[in-house]
């Protein structure tokens, strides 16, 4: 059994969550097909464990569901994929018929993730992040296990 809590994400979290989102994405803004998301600013869920903050997710609600950040801060107890399901209870809620996600061709640990978890890659976006620095310049030229930084991936996953 998980232990522990999740909650929206209320006005009295933000300076919280901002902290997280800094120290995880390097800064509030995160960049999907062009598109700056003030990630501080979105709706999303908290999970807790033992009173303190241990997995954040935030989305959009604009066109269809777009899942904009997940953090596990603990990894190995589930966090991650009940904040999913939590954005996907909402998803359905709202009548929306997809959730989908950008990420980068170097996170090959949220592409297992995603696809674990039903969602399938539906478009490819060469070379996007040429673009995307434009818009967020600290965005680094390389990425994780030293992979050079060029690509979106979107994946999604239909909601029925």
């Amino acid at each position: 059994m998980n232990n522990f809590k999740i909650k929206s994400i209320q006005t009295s979290d933000r300076d919280q969550i901002t902290s997280i989102l800094k120290k995880q994405w390097g800064s509030l803004n995160i960049i999907t097909r062009n598109k700056i998301h003030q990630a501080d600013r979105l709706p999303g869920y908290i999970a807790f464990l033992d009173g303190k903050i241990a997995g954040l997710i935030t989305y959009s609600l604009e066109k269809d569901c777009e899942i904009i950040t997940l953090d596990s801060l603990i990894h190995g107890k589930g966090i991650s994929s009940t904040l999913l399901e939590k954005v996907k209870e909402i998803a359905k809620e709202k009548k929306r018929k997809r959730i989908w996600l950008i990420t980068t061709n170097d996170n090959t640990v949220a592409l297992r993730f995603y696809q674990k978890r039903g969602f399938v890659l539906s478009a490819l976006y060469p070379n996007a992040l040429v673009q995307s620095r434009k818009l967020k310049p600290e965005i680094p030229i390389t990425g994780i296990d030293g992979i050079p930084l060029r690509d979106e991936i979107e994946l999604e996953i239909k909601l029925t």
